[in-house]
């Protein structure tokens, strides 16, 4: 009995400690998007009328555009990036050195989601565009478009578009 109690012992402690690493991890990754980008918030209304807020990054220059969530091993459901560019242009990312799935939410100036491309695979150096003029990309966490039901024509209500 006792041998069975210090292998429970054993495994709960091991599984604190992983559960701890993960958020050290998700700590450092934070830590350093804090350090290279502007934060900010936004919010997506979907057409259930359901209004989403996301904690987000802001890549709105040439740099911080092409550094993206590179080298992001962990984002939680309510983080995400929002790429700003000059102008409506079609956009064209990849996901270099990118580790986890993302939904790519190409929006236009007028702040309503044109194209999502869901789920990205990880390292791919496939160009996911977009399929019209857009002034931004939001980057979420994988699989959270259609979780919450975002599709294209959800209102994105951030200062970057015009009301």
């Amino acid at each position: 009995m006792r041998t069975m109690a210090f292998t429970l012992f054993r495994t709960g402690a091991a599984l604190l400690a992983v559960a701890v690493l993960a958020c050290a991890a998700r700590a450092d990754d934070a830590r350093q998007l804090d350090r290279l980008f502007p934060r900010s918030t936004l919010r997506i209304a979907t057409p259930d009328a359901r209004i989403h807020t996301f904690k987000i990054w802001v890549a709105d220059d040439e740099a911080r555009r092409a550094r993206g969530l590179m080298h992001v091993k962990e984002l939680a459901d309510d983080e995400g990036m929002l790429f700003i560019y000059p102008q409506e242009e079609r956009i064209g990312m990849w996901m270099k050195n990118t580790y986890i799935p993302l939904d790519m939410l190409f929006v236009g100036a007028d702040g309503r989601v044109a194209h999502i491309a869901a789920n990205t695979t990880p390292h791919s150096l496939e160009t996911i565009e977009s399929k019209a003029p857009a002034l931004a990309v939001i980057e979420l966490r994988g699989g959270t478009a259609a979780k919450l039901n975002i599709r294209p024509g959800a209102r994105v209500e951030h200062p970057a578009f015009a009301r």
